[in-house]
């Protein structure tokens, strides 16, 4: 074998793990280390003759860090070094290496949380934190502690770009091993700006034509998605002569590509040829495509991002994180010096995050849940986790789960069921579990299999047509099936056979298939499990077309071009939503029949009685629903209401009223306003507050306890207007306190003049409008409620505003004089005393008070 870079820090890998149990290899792209650091390790001493197991992130690198390893021994693979994928396995009794991805190992670790034939677990690429590989390493953790105290599994976590500090944390505080040399340097070269919605396409086209005139070798280029592959493909066969055609070979490169397509876009371009390879994130991490070094890099990728506010999955095309970036970089310098072309500035490299979000963060967390569920596990936080579950994405979880049978609540916790089981042992998302084992009772298995086959890939259709069976058709008969897409169907079809082997070793399938109950109706079958699987998207036809409600609650269109979009009824597998709307877009779906609400479904039916008032005819409603979540399919009027169900709908009204739906006397108004300024007055001293809160929000909050009894005479929403609102409001003030209101918060207050002014109580402190002469003589504020002073508005004799105070003496001192100088020509037949403080206070003029002298 070669000698690579990571060979040189070996010796110090086997010494931290001579010394730990633990350890954690950071080593950039090209080092080596996925292929190098196993048979490395192979035959240390205390490894003991048992196997390695390596975690791959991808089926491809799974299978290619496999045969590299099995060619430097000179072994087919499958001897001493073999690997485990979805759909394809090889390896034997002699296999000590075993390359599995992610899902394996979890079903490994359920079957055996020992791990007894095991000495050593290498994640690979730990950086991506897949939900598979966060889980994997903490039911790991979790089985070493209980099972392997005495011969504990040793445990090295590899990447290039990684948070080492965090994860040896995590591992104990692990031995960190670093390893900086690479095979080969790469020049970056940076591009214009990148801008948002900016078509990428035509940058792309163009940088692939320079990079050909201005470098050599093979070009690696990195693209969100199979539709700009496509595009990109198409723009560039337009944009080369013939000459160019015939020099190069353009491959795609992405995870739906069948087994011989992608060995064609990673083994080394024919003699005389450079090769153009149109990749996905496929190709980011642990592939060495030989020839390449030039790596052109959109900075973009698409990921699933889990909402839970929809309950749903969607694809987003993000930025990428600076450590993607460097190992799409790495992809040129693997076996020659290389370049890389970046579609963004120097600038807005500093700007991108620093690692890819674990998938944990943003994922659906419901095979996580059922998964810990199956080892045991009631609660996340009993795991060693470098980013724990959020509590309400697990939550949210666990309900679906409850939804679909798979966990029951009982005595306030969450149970698995015994369908929970069956579901865990089956390797898709247990929605789709539940679809396939409610298929069992109808002896549906093979047409929920070819279902969730392919809904587990990409929409094989390129069309405007949601329907399901259009996909059947295309899955049963192959001369419907382009020749591009062989190695999809070959896949959807081999994955089928796969669940229904699967399917048929469930004990609880085998007791199904023995009281399998009535056949449905084949024009019903499809909509039967596509319902199963996602109950919350059964939906309902709006008078809209091609509008629909789904069960949960949401909107949904389809095209208008899809035949679907003229069914009542449809049950939909697949939607797309956009951030922030409330309507998606139906793409895959199946026509449902709402009989079987009747039958297979009926426990999809939950009864309601529905009471509430109806402003459009201004009359109570009251009626008995049959709802599948929002949707109402049934409704008749109750026969009976009771009291308590008729007052709740009258109190609703009230609440979505507001309280102008009673009279409101000026009265009342004043009233309630010298309560609530007690109730404030009182608030913040010591001791139990014995003034009532009649806020507005107060008194609707509490409506229960002060409105129900007056409500029995109420059958029209004028009645309301009729009740005594403010006799039933004073009876919420018990002995003394209506007599200590008066007392506290009169409504009027004595002047020195002898007037009894009306106070304010709209503002606080509440307001006393009084002209100033009839203030004369008091050189202090007014008080009420235990000495709050009154904020003293002083009037001129004509009722305008001279002064606000609540400070008489500073006023008289300080204020009046100017006040004095600038009223007494304005109203010279009111007195205006030098002295006002031992004036006497009057509401006449000085005539008047001649006259009474």
């Amino acid at each position: 074998m070669s000698t690579l870079p990571i060979h040189t820090i070996i010796p110090d890998l086997i010494t931290a793990l001579d010394a730990k149990h633990e350890a954690v290899l950071e080593a950039p792209p090209g080092a080596g280390k996925t292929t190098a650091v196993p048979l490395a390790l192979l035959n240390q001493p205390w490894l003991a003759n048992r196997k390695i197991i390596m975690l791959e992130p991808r089926r491809l690198a799974a299978r290619a860090a496999a045969e590299r390893m099995a060619i430097s021994l000179g072994e087919p693979v499958g001897e001493t070094v073999g690997y485990r994928v979805r759909m394809d396995t090889k390896v034997s009794h002699k296999t000590r290496i075993e390359v599995v991805t992610e899902g394996i190992l979890t079903r490994m670790l359920q079957a055996d949380p020992s791990l007894d034939d095991t000495g050593l677990v290498i994640f690979d690429e730990f950086h991506e934190r897949s939900l598979d590989a966060d889980l994997g390493l903490a039911l790991i953790l979790q089985g070493r502690s209980l099972f392997r105290d005495d011969d504990p599994l040793k445990l090295l976590i590899m990447s290039a770009t990684l948070d080492s500090a965090a994860i040896a944390e995590l591992l104990d505080n692990a031995p960190v091993v670093k390893s900086q040399g690479r095979s080969f340097p790469v020049e970056l070269i940076y591009g214009a700006p990148w801008k948002h919605r900016e078509r990428i396409e035509p940058r792309i086209v163009a940088t692939i034509k320079a990079a050909l005139n201005e470098q050599s070798g093979s070009l690696l280029v990195f693209l969100p998605g199979q539709s700009e592959i496509r595009r990109v493909e198409k723009q560039l066969y337009g944009a080369l002569d013939n000459i160019d055609k015939q020099e190069l070979l353009i491959t795609p490169l992405y995870g739906d590509l069948s087994l011989e397509q992608q060995r064609k876009a990673i083994t080394p371009a024919p003699n005389g040829q450079r090769k153009i390879v149109l990749a996905t994130a496929i190709a980011e991490t642990s592939l060495t495509i030989d020839g390449v070094t030039v790596v052109i890099d959109s900075g973009l990728s698409r990921q699933a991002i889990y909402d839970p506010n929809t309950g749903m999955t969607r694809l987003q095309t993000r930025r990428l994180s600076r450590a993607a970036s460097t190992q799409r970089s790495g992809r040129a310098g693997r076996t020659t010096p290389g370049v890389c072309y970046r579609l963004w500035s120097k600038e807005q490299q500093a700007q991108l995050s620093p690692f890819t979000a674990p998938e944990i963060q943003q994922a659906d967390l419901a095979p996580l849940i059922l998964q810990l569920y199956r080892w045991g596990c009631n609660d996340p936080s009993e795991l060693a986790w470098l980013d724990t579950p959020g509590l309400a994405p697990c939550q949210q979880a666990r309900e679906l789960l409850c939804q679909l049978g798979a966990l029951e609540f009982t005595n306030n916790k969450y149970h698995l069921t015994k369908q929970g089981e069956q579901m865990a042992n089956l390797p898709v998302h247990p929605r789709l579990a539940h679809m396939m084992l409610t298929a069992s009772l109808y002896q549906l298995e093979y047409q929920a299999c070819e279902l969730a086959a392919l809904l587990s890939e990409r929409d094989p259709l390129d069309t405007h047509q949601a329907d399901l069976q259009m996909r059947l058709d295309w899955l049963r008969e192959p001369k419907k099936c382009h020749p591009s897409q062989q190695g999809q169907l070959y896949r959807i079809k081999q994955q089928c056979q796969r669940y229904f082997t699967l399917c048929q070793q469930l004990p609880a399938n085998r007791q199904n298939q023995q009281q399998a109950i009535d056949t449905i109706n084949s024009e019903d079958q499809i909509g039967l499990l596509i319902a199963s699987a996602w109950p919350d998207r059964i939906a309902k036809r709006t008078g809209e077309q091609p509008r629909f409600q789904l069960a949960n609650g949401r909107a949904a269109s389809a095209s208008e071009n899809d035949y679907l979009s003229k069914s009542k009824w449809i049950a939909v597998a697949q939607l797309g939503s956009q951030e922030g709307r409330s309507n998606d877009a139906i793409w895959l779906a199946a026509p449902f029949n709402p009989s079987l609400f009747e039958g297979p479904l009926i426990h999809m039916l939950e009864q309601r009685n529905f009471v509430e008032w109806n402003d459009k005819q201004q009359k109570l409603i009251a009626e008995e629903q049959h709802c599948c979540g929002a949707i109402i399919i049934k409704r008749q009027p109750l026969k009976t209401l009771s009291d308590d169900a008729r007052a709740q709908a009258l109190l609703g009204l009230v609440k979505n009223k507001g309280l102008s739906i009673f009279s409101h006397t000026k009265a009342l108004t004043q009233w309630r306003q010298r309560v609530t300024f007690l109730y404030q007055a009182y608030e913040n001293q010591n001791g139990k507050n014995p003034w009532p809160d009649l806020s507005d929000t107060a008194l609707l909050a509490t409506l229960d306890n002060w409105l129900t009894p007056y409500l029995g005479k109420i059958s029209h929403i004028n009645h309301f207007a009729k009740l005594d609102l403010q006799s039933i409001l004073q009876s919420l003030l018990p002995w003394p306190l209506p007599q200590q209101l008066n007392e506290l918060a009169p409504e009027r207050i004595a002047v020195p003049s002898g007037s009894k002014i009306h106070i304010d109580y709209s503002q606080t402190p509440p307001i006393l409008g009084v002209k100033l002469q009839e203030m004369f003589g008091s050189t202090s504020t007014p008080t009420i409620a235990n000495n709050v002073k009154l904020k003293v508005h002083l009037l001129s004799p004509a009722g305008h505003p001279l002064q606000v105070t609540q400070d008489l003496g500073n006023f008289w001192e300080h204020v009046y004089p100017q006040v004095k100088k600038e009223m007494k020509g304005r109203y010279p037949k009111h007195p205006w005393p030098d002295d006002p403080s031992s004036a006497m206070a009057t509401h006449k003029t000085k005539r008047h008070l001649k006259s009474t002298h």
